[in-house]
Order: structure tokens, then C-alpha cells, then sequence
């Protein structure tokens, strides 16, 4: 794994305005809507896949929901249609994904891993459970997590 680029730390940007520009309206209306929180795309990291070569992998956080995410690591990639479907294998284990596009040229693969974030306090606890997320999805389940038994 290397840093990321500016360029793809901007196509990230791009990812969570897009989400906004096509979301935001009518998540208001959800109970589940919280106004603390605002779309954000943590906590990526490129990786190799066999499957799918060099992808980035990472959280979107929104004001409704936390996403996994997966999109190749080069923006002249070609992006699948939208619910086409996909495995992503992770040290933790296989991820079913959903293509899904947020807007003209903006697309990701994804698999929403909670569709309730009313409890979060702030942008800050936001970051929090998306890093713990990540942590969990990049170790294998039967390797120890900070002194933790196996298997956790």
C-alpha cells in the first residue's frame, strides 16, 4: 500500500460531493437524517486486488449512512453500470458490492454497512467509527486486535 495521490484524494473529494449533489435533498426528509453530519470520504487506502487491480478502498460517511467503498485507483478506469454487482475480498473476508452512480462520471462499487447515523454526535465521532470500520475490514477476523483474542 502506498499514500495516496492529490489527484485521487481529489477524485475522493469529488465522490462526497457528488453524494451531496444527489442525495442531500431528499435524505432530509429521512428519520435517520442527521444534520450534524455531512458527506465525507475517509480513510482510503489503495489496494491490490486480483480480481480487480489497484483500487481505492475506504469509507463514505453521510449524513444518513456509512458505505463501504470501492474504485479503481486510476480515473480513466472504467466504471461498471450501475447494480452491477461484485465480491470484494479483504483480509477480514468477502464483500458483497453494488455498483451505484452519484452523478455524470461519478461512480463507486458499494455495500452500505449501516443506514442509521442519528446517534452520532459530530463530524469527529463520524471519523472515529469510519476508521474503526476500516481497521476491522483490513484485519483478518482470526488475527488479534490490540491484545484481543482471536476470532473477535
Amino acid at each position: 500500500m502506498h499514500a495516496l495521490t492529490p489527484e485521487q484524494y481529489q477524485r475522493l473529494r469529488r465522490l462526497a460531493e457528488a453524494w451531496t449533489a444527489s442525495h442531500l435533498r431528499e435524505s432530509k426528509a429521512l428519520p435517520q437524517f442527521n444534520p450534524r453530519l455531512a458527506a465525507d470520504a475517509l480513510c482510503f487506502q489503495c489496494y491490490r486486488l486480483p480480481e480487480h487491480g489497484e483500487q481505492l478502498v475506504g469509507a463514505l460517511v453521510t449524513p444518513v449512512s456509512l458505505w463501504l467503498v470501492m474504485l479503481p485507483a486510476e480515473p480513466e478506469a472504467s466504471m461498471p453500470t450501475a447494480g452491477e454487482r461484485c465480491r470484494l475480498s479483504l483480509p477480514s473476508g468477502r464483500y458483497p458490492m453494488e455498483a451505484v452512480t452519484l452523478g455524470e462520471g461519478v461512480g463507486c462499487w458499494r455495500l452500505v454497512l449501516l443506514d442509521d447515523l442519528i446517534d452520532v454526535a459530530s463530524r469527529q465521532d463520524a471519523s472515529r467509527l469510519a476508521q474503526r470500520m476500516m481497521e476491522r475490514v483490513m484485519v483478518r477476523r482470526d488475527e488479534p486486535r490490540d491484545g484481543a483474542p482471536g476470532g473477535v
